[in-house]
């Protein structure tokens, strides 16, 4: 009988071993292929995608800085209008820049005073483009969580909301608009909403209301959730903390001239400039300066908000017990309905603007690609709808095919959200019975 190879076991030994190590590896293989899908399409796995992202984008806009050259607008503006504030001037209607009066509220003010101190009386403009490459990265902070929280987008589908957007980046880094500042405040107000942090919320809204009014096309929106959550007297007591803040800031204005701070800060009849529209080009200078214009567009705003309180909102919340003077609601506002009414509100106010400048790109672009996913069409339609809006906005000046394109774009959207958000309350309404 012949004997055994004594190297048998060993070689049988490592056999296994190699295979288990081949398992190992063909089970981390598969894991990394599932994480990876998950990263760039399932929307509970949005965070590495966002991560990325915003190292992306903090690289992009240093070469931005470094390589575009800034183009003055209002910066200048900014700093001599703050800077007569600075000097004693507390009566708005004799602080000016070399764009004209100062129009807006006083938290600009206090603000880009910071701000002129900072910048050596707003002269050293590369540490300006600085503080608002952080400003650009909070804003993208802000706005991954808010989305983080919906799970609505597909990770792959945030690329749209960061690295391709001409006119973002120089609404930022090449134009230092006041408006970011504004957005800011605004998504940072949402945040502290959706953890149900109210107090807060509100505070950070008002400060937003007083750097630029733009965020008032969120009240509405805003009304609402609080209605629904702390009912009638809770929400006065939430507003009155809105009002305090706007009267405390504005108060050295308001002492000084309070008729000159209140038609200067909070003009709601301003005239916009025809030769800066981004959406009414197609229309003559006359139809477009006419007061009659204007009130058709503010008939056309309410209109819209109430179609979508009796479609939508009235089925959503539950406005029957207003009047209890019992704690909140047990249950707070859904993350997505809290965005969608919040979103929907400011979206509506776009629609029916009497002009929109460049630098109001801001004011809903973070915005849109959580709406165009609320519409029931296939993704090649949404990935359409939004190029072609950001081509709108970056065609300048604007002419007759991009303003009406713009107005088509935004038509599309408004009507795939009235069909979903009707879908949505009767989904609600049936689950509730």
């Amino acid at each position: 009988m012949a004997p055994l190879k004594k190297g048998k076991p060993k070689e049988q030994s490592r056999a296994l071993k190699m295979d288990k190590e081949m398992d190992n590896l063909v089970s981390y293989w598969d894991s990394l292929v599932t994480f990876g899908k998950a990263a760039i399409f399932n929307p509970d796995y949005s965070v590495p995608m966002m991560a990325a992202l915003l190292i992306c984008e903090i690289i992009l806009n240093v070469m931005i800085v470094h390589l575009v050259s800034y183009t003055e607008i209002d910066w200048v503006a900014y700093m001599q209008e703050v800077e007569g504030v600075i000097n004693g001037t507390y009566d708005y209607q004799l602080l000016k820049g070399d764009t004209g009066p100062l129009v807006y509220p006083a938290g600009f003010v206090y603000i880009f005073m910071g701000l002129y101190y900072i910048t050596s009386m707003g002269r050293n403009i590369r540490l300006a483009q600085y503080i608002y490459i952080l400003f650009y990265t909070l804003t993208l902070l802000l706005v991954f969580n808010i989305y983080r929280r919906v799970s609505k987008l597909p990770p792959w589908a945030l690329v749209f909301m960061c690295c391709v957007s001409y006119r973002i980046h120089s609404i930022y880094v090449l134009r230092l608009f006041n408006d970011p500042v504004a957005m800011i405040l605004l998504y940072a107000a949402i945040n502290f909403l959706l953890y149900d942090q109210w107090l807060l919320g509100c505070v950070f809204y008002s400060l937003g209301v007083s750097v630029k009014m733009n965020i008032l096309l969120f009240a509405p929106g805003l009304l609402i959730l609080l209605l629904q959550r702390h009912r009638l007297y809770k929400t006065l007591a939430l507003l009155s903390v809105c009002a305090v803040i706007q009267i405390s800031l504005g108060a050295p204005f308001l002492l000084e001239n309070p008729v000159s701070y209140l038609l200067g800060a909070f003009n709601l009849g301003r005239q916009f400039l025809f030769k800066w529209t981004v959406n009414w080009r197609f229309l003559s200078e006359d139809i477009f300066s006419s007061r009659y214009f204007h009130i058709c567009l503010l008939i056309g705003h309410i209109s819209t908000l109430t179609l979508f309180y009796f479609i939508s909102w009235i089925k959503l919340y539950n406005f029957s017990d207003l009047f209890k003077t019992s704690k909140e609601k047990e249950e707070p506002i859904s993350a997505n309905d809290m965005v969608r009414t919040l979103f929907v509100s400011n979206f509506i106010g776009m629609c029916f603007s009497r002009s929109l400048h460049y630098q109001f790109y801001v004011w809903y672009f973070h915005t849109l690609h959580y709406l165009v996913w609320l519409v029931d069409m296939p993704v090649i339609y949404r990935l359409l709808v939004l190029g072609t809006i950001e081509m709108c906005w970056n065609t300048y000046p604007s002419t007759n095919i991009s303003s009406s394109s713009l107005h088509v774009c935004h038509a599309v959207i408004l009507l795939g959200v009235i069909l979903s958000e009707i879908k949505h309350a009767r989904s609600k309404f049936s689950k509730s019975k």
